[in-house]
């Protein structure tokens, strides 16, 4: 993280834009400013970045439709500012593939903290699947999960669209398959030490899966909860 760092930070508010560039600005990133989606998806036809930050509460599209929408065409790196104690943004938020969360007011030490901590978690995501001479996929149940290319495809070959937070908690599940695993197990393999436990993310993300990959979502095979333990995959999964 330096010079090159490129960040966009999308508000509405122009002091928040201002005293954010010129703090980010100090600590050696680019930074590009919008003030409402129209202006955050033009900035991004027009060059790539390294991470936004990106407001919940904007005008016209909010941030959480603006999130969703990006992460199903390109894979950015966002960290949501949410209005304090909104548990329903942060768990939105979390289905949809944010990767953090700083809630208003907040210090910007802070902000910068958890930039540089979801851009490290970013960076290292790629190395893990270059180390293998041979790319390697996980199958299950007739499914196969690619993680190098992030893909989910089902035994006739047809892709099932994931968001990001899906995928890393598919990948969690079936790394640690016939294991029992609780929320707060799930919320850290997943998503990184650095996100707060939030049990209602996990089960409704868990649903979300479900309705995916299960035959009957009323009697699942594949993901089971576990009475006062939490889930377990419970299929078998072979790696090759």
């Amino acid at each position: 993280m330096g010079s090159n760092t490129r960040l966009l930070i999308v508000d509405d508010d122009p002091d928040i834009l201002s005293l954010l560039t010129k703090f980010f600005r100090k600590h050696a990133f680019v930074v590009e400013v919008a003030a409402n989606g129209e202006e955050m998806l033009a900035a991004l036809e027009r060059e790539s970045f390294d991470l936004a930050i990106l407001d919940v509460m904007l005008p016209g599209e909010d941030g959480l439709s603006l999130c969703r929408r990006v992460q199903q065409t390109r894979r950015l790196p966002i960290v949501m500012l949410t209005a304090m104690n909104d548990l329903t943004d942060r768990i939105v938020g979390l289905e949809i593939g944010a990767d953090d969360y700083v809630a208003k007011p907040f210090d910007a030490r802070e902000l910068l903290a958890r930039v540089k901590a979801v851009l490290r978690r970013a960076s290292a995501a790629p190395a893990q699947t270059e180390r293998p001479p041979t790319r390697s996929v996980w199958r299950f149940a007739g499914w196969r999960l690619d993680p190098a290319r992030r893909e989910l495809r089902s035994d006739q070959d047809m892709l099932i669209p994931l968001t990001g937070g899906e995928f890393d908690l598919l990948l969690a599940f079936v790394e640690h398959s016939e294991r029992v695993l609780s929320r707060e197990q799930l919320l850290d393999l997943a998503h990184g030490s650095s996100h707060e436990a939030f049990d209602r993310s996990i089960d409704l993300q868990v649903s979300r899966l479900r309705r995916k990959l299960e035959a009957d979502v009323r009697n699942p095979s594949i993901i089971r909860t576990v009475r006062n333990g939490g889930y377990m995959f419970a299929v078998r999964v072979e790696r090759g």
